[in-house]
């Protein structure tokens, strides 16, 4: 297998690494809060450069200082990703249990009385304040769940590269192209979820919470199985 070739299949690896199930988990406990299909497209960058970030880091301290990650240490690596998967999860089983729909009694001043529902929701910074001033930049939370992403399997990664590949360099040329990869795919991925979710919340109010609840649980359980192994 030649040169070009290995790095063209780092690319696509990192499109199809993008895929897997804690990464989707994870973008898509917060993807239903982006309002638009380009807000799900720049969530989806901020959590592949994250990702791509850790991965250079650790393949650089690998590749060029000759840095050990053991066993035990790539563990632990992974039990903070199920950690920080079941946070996500709570979290956005918290605020789906805020934002119920319930209904209450309302007395008006002729003595006439009905009852209404309304749903609890959070509250949200204006869109003057909020949409405009932040509209462009990448999300904090997708480039943060992306570093903490890039830990767990960082070791492996760089260890592949380094068997595949001649130099450090060329193995930080594969790790960045993968890297790539991961952010198209990932980039994709939450704009389609952040989409749906979108359409789901204006037109299917039910099947919208049914689906946000049912992320929740598999965020938690995917948490749980990395941390307990």
């Amino acid at each position: 297998m030649n040169l070009m070739m290995v790095l063209g299949l780092g690319i696509l690896l990192g499109m199809q690494h993008a895929t897997e199930a804690d990464h989707l988990a994870a973008v898509a406990t917060f993807a239903g809060r982006e309002r638009s299909l380009a807000q799900g497209l720049r969530l989806g960058i901020a959590w592949g450069c994250g990702h791509t970030l850790t991965l250079l880091l650790v393949a650089g301290g690998i590749g060029l200082l000759g840095w050990v990650i053991s066993p035990a240490l790539a563990g632990h690596f992974e039990q903070a990703v199920g950690a920080m998967l079941i946070v996500l999860g709570a979290n956005l089983a918290r605020r789906l249990w805020r934002e119920r729909f319930h209904f209450h009694g309302h007395v008006h001043d002729d003595g006439h009385a009905h009852f209404h529902g309304h749903a609890h929701r959070e509250r949200r910074a204006p869109h003057d304040a909020a949409a405009h001033r932040h509209g462009h930049r990448l999300p904090a939370r997708g480039l943060v769940v992306g570093m903490v992403h890039g830990l767990a399997g960082s070791a492996a990664l760089a260890l592949m590269a380094s068997q595949a590949l001649p130099s450090p360099a060329m193995q930080l040329l594969y790790v960045a192209l993968f890297g790539l990869g991961s952010i198209v795919g990932m980039a994709l991925l939450s704009g389609a979820v952040a989409l749906s979710i979108h359409l789901t919340a204006r037109r299917l109010t039910r099947l919208h919470r049914t689906f946000n609840a049912g992320v929740a649980v598999v965020s938690v359980l995917l948490g749980s199985r990395m941390v307990l192994g």
